[in-house]
């Protein structure tokens, strides 16, 4: 069977190489044409349209940047939906809301096609490696038939139930991970602002049982000013408002995520959107900058 795979980014790229290189029969397409290319030479067939990967692939896996482009791509709110997702069974693999997670299952099934939320955790590395967890959500048949499709690119799916549970669970993993790595930032620069031998912190953070596999290589790049993408700033801004929406939904508090929020609200605005999630830091910094402007505000 023939698996469609439309969106080649930073995340979508590796994860289609990974199914052409375990063997799958794989179609692509990507806005940009260059993208494409690569996966061609990589032994996947290349489309000319979303429409031909649809005509050629009974399941259609979407790694793309937001709703909008998701919609575009199937012809929603268009005759052409029908045409595309009757008999295919969509499976999301970004982060949206779970409300339009939610709509849009509801569309693809009455339109005769199946449909399984399947976000995954991780960042670019583990892309490349393989080792992305999925979470599914959906009907269990079509949860269940989807699931080993995604072993070359997941080292772990576990199935959470009926949509939107998956795309929640993924922003209870983000929450955890926005407010982890902007602690690393502040405590990063703590620890530099105070004179400190940082090869000395980071063994002494490695050797500590807050060391993690996300702490060893988001420390790191702090110490050595990396700020190359892993998962963009303005990605993470993104989720962060995902999160806090979700929240405001269920009436629920959300403080830590809030600032959290707000620090990569700063990040982006003075242009570091597409910088790794540890530019961060930078934020940091001008508010530390900000506060030596005005010495005494805030103290009590």
């Amino acid at each position: 069977m023939d698996i469609g795979f439309i969106g080649l980014g930073l995340m979508g790229w590796p994860m289609a190489l990974n199914l052409v290189r375990a063997g799958t029969p794989l179609v692509v397409w990507n806005r940009t044409a260059a993208r494409s290319e690569e996966l061609r030479a990589a032994g996947a067939r290349v489309a000319a349209s979303p429409a031909a990967v649809f005509a050629g692939a009974e399941v259609v896996i979407l790694m793309l940047a937001g709703e909008e482009a998701i919609d575009q791509v199937l012809g929603r709110g268009t005759p052409a939906f029908g045409d595309r997702v009757a008999g295919h069974t969509i499976v999301p693999m970004g982060t949206t809301s779970p409300s339009y997670s939610r709509g849009l299952e509801a569309d693809v099934r009455a339109a005769g096609g199946g449909y399984v939320e399947a976000p995954v955790s991780g960042s670019r590395k583990p892309a490349e490696a393989g080792e992305l967890v999925a979470m599914l959500a959906g009907e269990p048949t079509a949860t269940q038939a989807v699931r080993p499709l995604l072993k070359p690119m997941c080292h772990q799916t576990t199935v959470c139930g009926p949509v939107p549970n998956a795309l929640h669970m993924k922003l209870a993993v983000n929450l955890y991970l926005i407010t982890m790595v902007t602690g690393l930032a502040e405590a990063v620069h703590f620890a530099e602002r105070h004179g400190l031998d940082m090869r000395r912190f980071l063994a002494v953070l490695d050797a500590g049982p807050m060391a993690s596999s996300v702490s060893r290589v988001k420390a790191l790049k702090l110490v050595d000013q990396d700020f190359a993408a892993q998962a963009a700033a303005a990605d993470v801004l993104m989720n962060s408002r995902l999160v806090a929406e979700a929240a405001r939904e269920s009436d629920l508090a959300s403080p830590l995520l809030d600032v959290c929020h707000e620090l990569y609200g700063e990040t982006v605005a003075r242009g570091h959107g597409d910088q790794d999630m540890v530019a961060v830091v930078r934020a940091i910094e001008d508010r530390t900058a900000t506060r030596q402007a005005h010495p005494g505000r805030g103290r009590t």
